[in-house]
């Protein structure tokens, strides 16, 4: 098992319990400035009710509460309303989510975690055809596929449909050829409203697609849910690619903006709904904005950012309990910050929403939290590229990694002709209508020559399908690939019970844990990425040995060991 910290040690009330007294007079002047998203937190389960009235006492409009965990989503105006409503007495606090209804400046704001694209520009030679027996024409290039003996372990267990994985991102297309096969539309959720421009006019979601300016449930406008979708679980059809568990169920259950940001309300309704409707894995790749380290009183940040704070990690730390305990195991990005979880450096991007609020902070590594990994009941995954070379960018350290996987690490092979090339990254699924957006696919569905550059590919069925493939890197696309082994160990050792699969969240991790494959630290174990072009900022030393360290955790996951070996970690 992982090394977690636990966060029942910082908080100061109990998650759920009887709460005395009754509201108290707010002394904050009153509400006033553009109108904007709070999400409040009720004390307990018995104050919803009475927090759900200070909000309205304090000058909100109640939007939504999701009651499994007490958070309220309410508009209000920016300044002022969070003091107010914070001093009832059945309040745990309030978080500042968006500002909504800004005339948007020209520009589009991206979520300042773009690792997966740092290395797209380098091709370094063209498919070959695959002649492996049951796999898919494009497959020969995965080798994140080859390296969990994902192929190997089908002939066993290629997944149950009842199997459902949740893949909690930022849409997944569920018109994609390799992704329709194993889409269940009628489960998935959009949880998200698309986001125009910020409080400050800056572009963030640009103009909304649908009315309402709420996506359909199998619509993707970032690609990035859509590339997990497809390494977990892509089916195996003769088409495009396959994926790790490629006979599972895929359900959208999404959290993400089109930008790439994931605010606290959609993550807290998406782990929650998931835990209701019986979603058996989820994929978490992203932290939860806009702090990429939630601290509990940082000096650096002003009394309302600290409350916001400590109201991200009472709300997510909830959600994580809530969906751990209806079954769900929950499978989390280590990061892409290249820090040791234990020793992180400086954050100097939080909070990265609203655009220009950014400022230094240290992080104290016992009352700061990146979210959701450092939760409770979370299976921590690290990096590797195709030497099983730590990514440079993948977070690292004994305290949250538990197994590590194929993600990606353009710049792994320095000194042969892979270095720099995109063929180290992970290849999976990407949306046509983003390749438009891109400049990568053009109107008739043709590559441009931006697209060939960056080495995207199209598949055309005899029947008239096409499916497009893009490379990215990032502790996004191993996450993936360690889903997907749990979707299959669910599948394998799962409970069946009519139309439906269970498993105790605890074994799941178990037997994922117990039979990766080890992978000892380097030699030396302190590794630098100066001749890589990185900076002494990336340099990381390996702690522990070859059955638990802080590159590898547990191992690498192996698909074919999970399904064959698993009941050993099961008495």
């Amino acid at each position: 098992m992982k090394r977690p910290r636990l966060l029942a040690v910082a908080l100061a009330v109990p998650l759920f319990g009887a709460v005395s007294g009754v509201a108290v007079p707010a002394a904050s002047a009153q509400p006033a400035g553009p109108a904007t998203e709070f999400s409040v937190l009720a004390r307990d389960s018995q104050s919803i009710a009475a927090a759900q009235q200070a909000v309205r006492d304090a000058g909100g409009t109640i939007v939504a509460t999701n009651t499994a965990v007490g958070l309220i989503t309410a508009t209000a105006p920016a300044s002022g309303f969070a003091e107010r409503v914070s001093a009832n007495r059945a309040v745990f606090g309030a978080a500042k989510a968006k500002a909504i209804g800004s005339a948007p400046k020209a520009g589009k704001k991206e979520k300042p975690d773009a690792v997966e694209k740092e290395g797209r520009g380098s091709v370094s030679r063209k498919a070959a055809a695959n002649k492996a027996a049951g796999a898919d024409p494009l497959d020969d290039q995965l080798w994140g596929l080859k390296s969990t003996r994902s192929e190997l372990a089908r002939t066993k267990q290629a997944g149950d449909k009842r199997v459902k994985v949740g893949i909690i991102d930022t849409g997944v297309d569920g018109s994609h050829p390799d992704i329709a096969p194993n889409f269940d539309k009628a489960d998935s959720r959009n949880f998200t409203k698309d986001i125009v421009a910020d409080v400050n006019g800056t572009v963030v979601d640009g103009p909304c697609e649908f009315r309402g300016c709420v996506d359909p449930v199998d619509h993707d406008d970032n690609g990035h849910g859509t590339h997990v979708a497809g390494t977990i679980a892509a089916a195996a059809n003769g088409f495009g690619v396959s994926g790790v568990a490629p006979n599972v169920t895929v359900v959208n259950v999404r959290a993400g903006q089109d930008s790439g940001y994931f605010f606290l309300q959609p993550t807290v309704d998406a782990l929650t709904y998931s835990g209701d409707a019986g979603i058996d894995v989820v994929n978490m790749s992203f932290y939860v904005d806009p702090w990429l380290y939630n601290c509990r009183s940082n000096p650096a940040d002003s009394a309302a950012e600290q409350a916001e704070q400590r109201t991200i990690i009472e709300a997510t730390t909830r959600a994580l309990n809530y969906a751990h305990r209806k079954g769900v195991t929950m499978v989390v990005a280590l990061g892409n910050q290249h820090d040791d979880l234990a020793a992180p450096h400086d954050d100097v991007t939080s909070p990265d929403y609203p655009a220009n609020g950014t400022h230094p902070r240290k992080i104290d590594n016992s009352s700061c939290f990146s979210l959701p990994v450092e939760g409770p009941h979370t299976i921590g995954v690290g990096s590797f590229g195709p030497t099983q070379a730590k990514a440079d960018y993948s977070n690292y350290g004994t305290e949250q990694i538990s197994v590590s996987a194929p993600g990606g690490y353009f710049r792994d092979g320095y000194g042969t002709p892979w270095y720099r090339t995109v063929e180290n990254e992970i290849l999976s699924a990407y949306p046509r209508n983003v390749g438009v957006a891109e400049g990568n696919i053009d109107a008739a569905g043709n590559l441009t020559p931006a697209g060939v550059a960056l080495g995207i590919q199209k598949a055309t069925a005899a029947d008239g399908r096409v499916g497009y493939y893009q490379w990215l890197q990032g502790t996004s696309m191993a996450t993936p690939h360690a889903t997907g082994v749990a979707a299959l160990i669910v599948s394998q050792y799962g409970k069946k019970t009519g139309h439906s699969i269970s498993m105790d969240p605890d074994a799941v991790q178990r037997v994922l844990e117990g039979t990766a494959a080890p992978i000892a630290c380097p030699v030396p174990r302190t590794v630098d990425y100066l001749k890589q072009g990185r900076d002494a900022s990336f340099t990381a030393t390996c702690v522990g040995d070859a059955s638990f360290n802080g590159f590898y955790g547990h191992g690498s996951v192996d698909a074919y060991s999970a399904v064959t070996r698993g009941s050993e970690f099961l008495g």
